[in-house]
């Protein structure tokens, strides 16, 4: 009767805990599309995110624009707004690398082929539809160029629409 009940309890603990990673979290995956905006270029791409945990996420991003792409990661801490349904922010960073095709870089004239690393950090919010598979996001994540005539752009902002898979 002992391990029945032990066996019990260890599994609604066990529930509990995977109600409140799915109630931080609001979906395990999204796939979408990200715009990179503001003062420079504006790149567009496909994106996918995911959730390890509640609060911890993971989102990969390759970008396109005239003469680069983009590829990115980035490590996000997320945590929902009290008081509101589906609302979260988030802040995070991610090494990103710029791969400039005989073209100019926004703030950089030489016409060749260059390849720039930057660090960006990022401030946002999120947004789940709590009856849709739909989540949105926008954020400040500035271009801190590492490379090549190093650089700081803080006036750099992304948007994201992006379908949940679970």
């Amino acid at each position: 009767m002992k391990k029945v009940f032990l066996s019990l309890l260890a599994a609604s603990f066990l529930a509990i805990g995977t109600n409140e990673v799915n109630a931080q979290a609001r979906y395990r995956t999204a796939l979408g599309l990200g715009i990179d905006l503001g003062d420079g270029p504006t790149l567009v791409g496909p994106q996918i995110k995911h959730f390890f945990d509640g609060a911890n996420a993971g989102n990969a991003q390759v970008l396109f624009g005239d003469d680069v792409t983009v590829l990115g990661v980035d490590y996000s801490y997320n945590q929902a707004i009290a008081g509101t349904n589906g609302l979260n922010w988030y802040v995070g960073v991610g090494p990103q690398l710029a791969f400039i095709d005989g073209g100019r870089w926004w703030y950089d004239d030489r016409n060749d082929d260059r390849t720039y690393f930057a660090l960006r950090p990022a401030a946002g919010l999120e947004f789940k539809i709590p009856s849709a598979p739909l989540a949105f996001h926008f954020d400040w994540k500035p271009w801190w160029n590492l490379s090549n005539r190093s650089n700081f752009e803080p006036a750099r902002f992304t948007l994201g629409f992006k379908f949940t898979l679970n």
